[in-house]
């Protein structure tokens, strides 16, 4: 029974933090799927996530203001950045894409050091969400069961979303042929402003939902677009369900790899991600070049 317990609890470990995880890897797998670009402030946007979101739940007192905050204003200063910036390098190089969005990591990371400082900021979790249930008789905290079912949810949704409406139909169509999908009379600019915003989003909802475990920090930038590219490259960069599968996988590894081997843990998500790329070199689910 005692080990039937540990084996719920760490897994349940496992599915919120692959929650925290997809959030970061579908939202960059989204941008390279319909706009083959490789966003390299996406975990700008989840540190600013965080940030807006606390100071949301701050201002009004409420951490669901926080959550619903973050990734609206992170959501519209990507869709921003899109038009105002990358609208304009489409017909260039590709390494144009990199260099920007680089600068844009650096530029969103001074504006979040002279706004909020350089202290970590502890975003308060509600009351409802704060206390521990017992699974064979063994605690477990009720927020992580939250991020979890959120994961679980928002993975749904977006499938959904992807699949049945008309805009998850245009951005299909844009991602296989974007020159057509023009032809028709659609705005493909309307549509890649549409899923820069919805991928800067999430990274930003993900890092609201990490707050209150991690605090909004200045170093969550750096480790969280480590994860956002193993998970990308794992799963096969553009493919949704590709990075749903690599987000569980990494998940696990790290959770029993943090328990068992502590201080292998780190390498053996690398590891995980190099065997990925002997087998599959296109990523579990992605194309093969």
């Amino acid at each position: 029974m005692a080990m039937l317990a540990f084996l719920l609890t760490q897994s349940l470990n496992a599915l919120s933090q692959a929650a925290l995880l997809f959030f970061l890897g579908v939202g960059l797998t989204l941008i390279f799927g319909i706009m083959r670009i490789v966003n390299f402030a996406h975990g700008t946007f989840y540190m600013l996530g965080a940030f807006i979101g606390y100071s949301a739940a701050a201002m009004t007192g409420g951490f669901w203001t926080g959550l619903i905050a973050g990734p609206l204003v992170a959501a519209a200063i990507g869709s921003a950045f899109e038009v105002g910036l990358l609208r304009r390098l489409y017909k260039r190089d590709t390494s144009a894409f990199l260099m920007v969005t680089f600068g844009l990591t650096l530029v969103l990371g001074e504006i979040i050091r002279l706004i909020w400082g350089v202290n970590a900021l502890q975003l308060q979790m509600p009351d409802s969400l704060s206390g521990v249930v017992f699974l064979l008789d063994e605690p477990f905290p009720v927020y992580r069961l939250f991020l979890a079912a959120t994961g679980g949810i928002v993975a749904v949704g977006i499938w959904q979303f992807l699949e049945r409406t008309r805009l998850g139909l245009l951005i299909r169509a844009t991602s296989q042929n974007a020159e057509m999908v023009h032809a028709l009379g659609t705005d493909v600019n309307m549509v890649r402003s549409a899923i820069f915003g919805i991928g800067c989003g999430l990274a930003a909802l993900g890092g609201v939902l990490a707050a209150p475990l991690l605090t909004a920090s200045q170093g969550m930038a750096q480790n969280a677009i480590i994860d956002a590219f193993v998970i990308v490259i794992i799963g096969g960069m553009g493919s949704f369900p590709g990075s749903l599968l690599a987000a569980v996988l990494v998940a696990f590894v790290q959770v029993f790899g943090t328990y068992y081997f502590p201080d292998f843990a780190l390498a053996a998500m690398y590891l995980l991600m190099l065997l990925v790329l002997v087998v599959r070199p296109g990523g579990l689910l992605g194309k093969e070049a």
